[in-house]
């Protein structure tokens, strides 16, 4: 015999395929809209709708965007030269918290992972090139993740990108501000020393 009547066991099942969504949160989850008024749940239903119906990819940066261009690259404070490249575009957000950058964006939408059959052809790698043929960039950025696969498609593009005449940095890696040195492994304490600089 079912647990939940089939609406609400399909309910669940749906939620639960979310990431990070187990079973006993994908039942609260369903509960929860079950007892909601009927607008809260059109409401809920309708932005999910709008997020796959509106929204697209930046003709430039490949960033999610509801124009054909994003707000990023159409902006006029936005410093065209320099162009910091992410593997996914969740990964502008920490790097605009800042309030230090103030070029562009390019965003790869992955890295480059041969174990997952994911090599360069299959990232939004050409049209970063096809940019930087335009002319006027002067610095890449790559802030890729600091993972096998992130660091292996910085390496890639740095090796693609430099006989192109622009300058390619890669973000610093190390310990976090606020740290104990004390719980730093190996890697992290490796990158540290590496990416020193003069006081």
């Amino acid at each position: 015999m079912p647990d939940f009547a089939e609406p609400l066991a399909r309910l669940i099942q749906e939620v639960k395929r979310l990431p990070g969504i187990g079973q006993k949160s994908a039942q609260r989850i369903a509960f929860h809209l079950l007892r909601a008024q009927r607008d809260d749940v059109e409401r809920l239903a309708h932005a999910m709708l709008d997020v796959k119906d509106k929204l697209g990819l930046c003709a430039i940066c490949n960033n999610i965007s509801d124009t054909d261009v994003c707000l990023y690259c159409s902006s006029n404070e936005r410093e065209p030269g320099t162009i910091c490249v992410v593997e996914e575009p969740h990964n502008i957000l920490p790097i605009e918290t800042t309030r230090t950058y103030f070029g562009t964006y390019h965003v790869l939408h992955g890295s480059i992972s041969p174990l997952r059959g994911v090599g360069p052809e299959q990232l939004r790698i050409k049209s970063l090139v096809d940019r930087i043929a335009q002319g006027g960039v002067q610095e890449i950025i790559l802030a890729t993740n600091p993972t096998v696969e992130g660091e292996a498609t910085a390496v890639y593009l740095s090796r693609l990108l430099k006989p192109l005449g622009v300058t390619v940095t890669r973000i610093a890696m190390g310990i976090p501000v606020g740290s104990d040195l004390e719980f730093a492994d190996e890697v992290t304490m490796s990158k540290s020393l590496e990416n020193r600089r003069a006081l």
